[in-house]
């Protein structure tokens, strides 16, 4: 087989292995059980027909899920405060889902961006400007300033998504990969940067290549877009699963409109902390503080232990952020009950607009 992943589609070289790989793998998931239970010849061939129809159907639709995933190279400006933990050069990727070139990534990539390239199929580079960063959801929308004669690929359901039906992972740029993966699980996620999403997508095996990759089923819709790895993808109660988190694109629907029109979405303007914390022990955890952020300033160390935010007990992250943002004006005074060590405390910590901290380029 000299062309063995859809050769009525351009595919670059570089993903022909893996997406072969991954059309065995579906053809396995569309067929098994099926093959498994034939006994003869005449028993083998309905089914086998029948999966290959199926993967002839989906064969172009899976193709342009592939070649739409773009590289997505960033510089951030000289004085971005995101630079001390997501550093000033960023790679990852975006999905193009418009036929302006508008192209869904993951936001924290194109955080204070400065300077933004999408890379193609065929290593081109091509510039792009920032349209939106939703700090509620996560993700981050780009434009392309030149042709990028990509067909978009349509938004699936996440919440559609079976575990055991076969996905795809594709990442962009010059070391643009896909691969096979499964859900093991789908949950509300907290994160330890004031982040809370419902209905993230939980996949393994595990690709490092997450920040921006897309997340496709089996019709070439994509369902999800990567932010982390994780080691406890399958959840708390199962065992250990390395994998990655996807942040759901049914979160997207609903303010995409919105990101496109304003830049952002009236979600993303709640009180922000700039504290970095964990569960621990039935409490939340201070872990770490943003230099000169509003934590700081009210004299939260890390060690401390939250145990109540304005006079509402939390013992975990998701109960904590929920408390904090029930009030959503951004400025307002925050009142936590805080022990360190022995003592007990009640802090005012004044919180602000997170998005105002953000530092733009000269000019913008």
């Amino acid at each position: 087989m000299t062309e063995p992943f859809f050769p009525s589609t351009p595919v670059p070289s570089r993903w022909r292995r893996p997406a072969l790989a991954f059309t065995l793998s579906l053809a396995a998931c569309l067929g098994g059980e099926s093959l498994a239970r034939a006994g003869t010849v005449a028993d083998i061939a309905g089914p086998a027909n029948a999966v290959l129809a199926r993967l002839e159907e989906r064969k172009a639709a899976l193709a342009r899920a592939g070649a739409a995933t773009v590289g997505v190279e960033v510089r951030a400006v000289e004085d971005a405060r995101s630079i001390a933990t997501l550093g000033q050069v960023r790679e990852g990727s975006g999905v193009v889902i418009g036929r302006d070139g508008l192209v869904l990534t993951i936001g924290y990539l194109i955080l204070e961006a400065d300077h933004i390239d999408l890379i193609d199929g065929s290593g081109r580079h091509l510039p792009a400007r920032v349209v939106a960063y939703d700090l509620a959801s996560g993700f981050g929308l780009l434009q392309a300033l030149a042709p990028l004669p990509l067909e978009p690929v349509p938004l699936g359901v996440s919440a559609a998504v079976k575990g055991d039906e076969p996905l795809l992972i594709a990442s962009g740029g010059d070391d643009g990969d896909l691969s096979l993966a499964r859900m093991v699980s789908r949950r509300a996620f907290s994160g330890y940067w004031e982040y809370h999403i419902d209905g993230a997508l939980f996949t393994a095996p595990a690709r490092t290549d997450h920040s921006g990759a897309g997340l496709f089923n089996a019709e070439g819709e994509l369902v999800g877009i990567g932010s982390l790895v994780v080691s406890d993808a399958a959840g708390s109660a199962a065992l250990p699963v390395r994998g990655n988190m996807f942040v759901p694109v049914d979160l997207l629907k609903p303010i995409l409109a919105e990101m496109r029109s304003s830049g952002t979405t009236r979600a993303s303007t709640r009180p922000w902390l700039g504290l970095n914390c964990v569960e621990y022990g039935g409490h939340v955890r201070v872990i770490r503080l943003t230099a000169a952020s509003p934590a700081e300033e009210a004299g939260l160390q890390p060690g401390d232990l939250i145990t109540a935010v304005d006079d509402t007990e939390v013992g975990d992250l998701a109960s904590f952020y929920k408390t904090l943002w029930r009030d959503t004006r951004a400025e307002r005074d925050v009142t936590l009950q805080v022990r360190r060590g022995a003592e007990s405390m009640r802090l005012t910590v004044r919180s602000i607009d997170r998005m105002k901290t953000l530092s733009r380029p000269q000019g913008v």
